[in-house]
C-alpha cells in the first residue's frame, strides 16, 4: 500500500470512529454542547456573572461546598462552570465533570425508559401494574380517623402504569409530611437497604395513602415503574437505559453505580447542614444501591444531564440520534393531572404552585402563579441531594446544576438559580 493510500485509509477510519462516537469529546471532559457567546444566545455577560457572585458568596458563607451549572439555549452552551469544592474538607476543587448523586432526577430517565417501551408497543399506559407484579393485586387503601386509627378499604380501581408515571398510585415515601401512613413506609433510598424482591414484598404489605388515580402523592411510584421496565425488557433498568438512552445521547458518566476509577470525582456535601447545624451525609455516596431504583439511585454529571435535557427539548433526538418520537415527548411534558385529581405538586416543591405533572416531570400551567420565573409549558424535576433540571421550550432553554446541598438549603438554591438564570436573559424568543 502506498504512503498516500495508507494516509487516506487512516483518515477514513478516524472519521468513521468520530461519526459513531458523537460524545467522545464530552467523555474526555470537553463541552457537552457546542459553545456560543452570551450575547448571541440572548444573555447578558454581566447577568451571568451574578451566578459566579452567588456561588462565591454562598461558598464563603459555608452554605454549600460548591457546584456546577450548565445553561444551553437553542442547542448551544451559554454557561458551563464549576464553583468551589468537590470536597471542601479535603480542599479538592470542583471540576466540571464532577459526579453527583442525582436522587430524584433519576425519575425522568426511568420515565423515558418506560415511554420507550410504550412506543414499541410493549408497555401500555393503561395496563395494570398487577399484570406485571401480581403482588399488587390485593392492595388496600388506608383511611385515617381523627385519632389516627387506620381503616383498610379495597381499591376502587387497580394501579395502572399511567399512575406510576404521574404519581397517582397511592404509594408514598416514608417520613414525608404528616400523613399517618407515611410513618409505615421506608425512606426514599430504600434500595440502599433492600434488594428489589425485599422492596416489593415490603411495599405490597403496606396500605396505599389514596385510591389509585385520585391524588398526586410523591413516593415510590417510579421505583416500581423501573422494576416494570426490567420485567418487560428482560434487562436490569441500568442496562436498558445504557443501551437505549445513555449511549445514544452520549452520557458516559451516568449509571446506577460509580466505577472505582471515577469515585474520586464524586461531589461531597458539607459535614454539617448549614440550616440546622446537624451532621449530614449522603449515604448513597458510600453505599451503592442493591437494585437499580428508578426513583432515586442514579449518578451522573451536569454535562451528561444537559445532553439528556437537550435531547428532550429537541423532541427526542440529539446529534441525529433518536430516543423518543416528538409526539411522545409532547405527551410526556403535558399536564396529566385532570381536574378530578388532587394536585399536591406544591407540597413537594413550595415554589411550584401553578405546576401540574406530566409523565416524570412537573409542568408549568401558567406564566404566573409559581414563585419562580418561567414560561407556560416549561417542565422540571430535581434531586433531594441538591441537583435540579428544567427546560423551557418557548425560550429554547435547558438548565442543569448540582450543588450537593441535601437539606432544606436545596430549595433555596433552586429558587435563587431560577431567578439568576432568567434574570440574565436579555431577549425572549418570538
Amino acid at each position: 500500500m502506498s504512503r498516500l493510500a495508507s494516509l487516506i485509509r487512516t483518515t477514513c477510519i478516524a472519521l468513521a470512529v468520530a461519526a459513531v462516537l458523537p460524545s467522545a469529546t464530552h467523555a474526555q471532559g470537553a463541552d457537552p454542547l457546542p459553545p456560543t457567546t452570551p450575547a448571541a444566545a440572548g444573555f447578558s455577560a454581566e447577568g451571568l456573572a451574578r451566578i459566579d457572585a452567588y456561588f462565591a458568596r454562598e461558598i464563603a458563607a459555608n452554605r454549600i461546598p460548591g457546584g456546577v451549572v450548565a445553561i444551553a439555549r437553542g442547542g448551544k452552551l451559554v454557561y458551563y462552570k464549576a464553583h468551589g469544592y468537590l470536597d471542601k474538607a479535603a480542599g479538592t476543587p470542583m471540576p466540571r465533570d464532577a459526579i453527583f448523586q442525582l436522587a430524584s432526577m433519576t425519575k425522568v430517565m426511568a420515565s423515558v425508559a418506560a415511554l420507550k417501551l410504550n412506543e414499541e408497543g410493549r408497555l401500555l399506559l393503561k395496563s395494570r401494574l398487577d399484570s406485571y407484579y401480581p403482588e399488587f393485586a390485593n392492595m388496600k387503601v388506608g383511611e385515617a380517623s381523627a385519632s389516627g386509627e387506620l381503616t383498610l378499604k379495597p381499591v376502587a380501581q387497580p394501579i395502572y402504569i399511567h399512575d406510576l408515571l404521574r404519581h397517582t398510585s397511592g404509594l408514598l415515601y416514608g417520613g414525608r409530611g404528616d400523613h399517618p401512613i407515611s410513618r409505615l413506609y421506608p425512606g426514599g433510598f430504600a434500595a440502599l437497604d433492600m434488594n428489589s424482591t425485599e422492596f416489593l414484598e415490603k411495599l405490597t404489605k403496606l396500605p396505599l395513602a389514596h385510591q389509585p388515580g385520585t391524588v398526586f402523592e410523591y413516593g415510590f411510584s417510579v421505583d416500581v415503574l423501573g422494576l416494570v421496565v426490567e420485567k418487560v425488557s428482560g434487562k436490569r433498568l441500568g442496562a436498558y437505559l445504557e443501551e437505549n438512552v445513555w449511549n445514544v445521547v452520549g452520557m458516559p458518566d451516568t449509571g446506577f453505580s460509580v466505577p472505582e476509577g471515577k469515585r474520586s470525582r464524586m461531589a461531597k456535601p458539607l459535614p454539617n447542614d448549614p440550616v440546622t447545624g446537624k451532621p449530614q451525609t449522603i449515604l448513597a455516596l458510600t453505599n451503592m444501591p442493591k437494585f437499580d431504583c428508578g426513583g432515586a439511585c442514579a449518578y451522573g454529571t451536569v454535562g451528561d444531564y444537559l445532553r439528556f435535557g437537550q435531547m428532550l427539548l429537541n423532541g427526542g433526538e440529539i446529534d441525529g440520534k433518536r430516543v423518543l418520537s416528538p409526539k411522545t415527548v409532547q405527551v410526556m411534558t403535558s399536564n396529566h393531572l385532570s381536574p378530578s385529581i388532587r394536585n399536591n405538586v406544591p407540597l413537594v416543591e413550595p415554589h411550584r404552585d401553578g405546576y401540574g405533572f406530566g409523565l416524570g416531570v412537573a409542568v408549568r400551567l401558567n406564566d404566573g402563579i409559581a414563585a419562580v420565573p418561567g414560561t407556560k409549558g416549561d417542565y422540571t424535576w430535581n434531586g433531594a441531594n441538591g441537583t435540579a433540571y428544567w427546560a423551557d421550550p418557548k425560550e429554547k432553554l435547558v438548565v442543569v446544576y448540582g450543588t450537593v446541598g441535601p437539606g432544606e438549603i436545596r430549595k433555596y438554591n433552586r429558587e435563587q438559580l431560577s431567578a439568576l438564570v432568567y434574570g440574565a436573559m436579555t431577549k425572549l424568543q418570538d
